[in-house]
């Protein structure tokens, strides 16, 4: 996922902000939940921040084709043992 996020904003605030609405639409969505995760956690404790600069184009292209890169990667370990 690669996000601008504005410098008034703590980079907490906006994970935390982007874990918790996305476990309430998953757990509502696909998981036939009325309720929030009272007590439980959908994600782990912890994330990972970068800054981005002249590299941003790279890394969107990355993001772009990960999608086909991990298929490729599963359908290589279908046949290993």
């Amino acid at each position: 996922m690669l996000i601008s996020i504005p410098p008034k904003y703590a980079v907490s605030q906006v994970v935390g902000f982007i874990k918790g609405k996305s476990a309430i639409h998953i757990a509502r969505n696909f998981m036939g939940r009325r309720k929030n995760f009272t007590g439980q956690h959908f994600w782990a404790r912890g994330y990972y921040v970068s800054t981005v600069g002249h590299d941003e184009a790279t890394i969107r292209e990355y993001i772009k084709h990960q999608e086909k890169e991990d298929h490729r990667i599963d359908q290589l370990s279908m046949f290993q043992e």
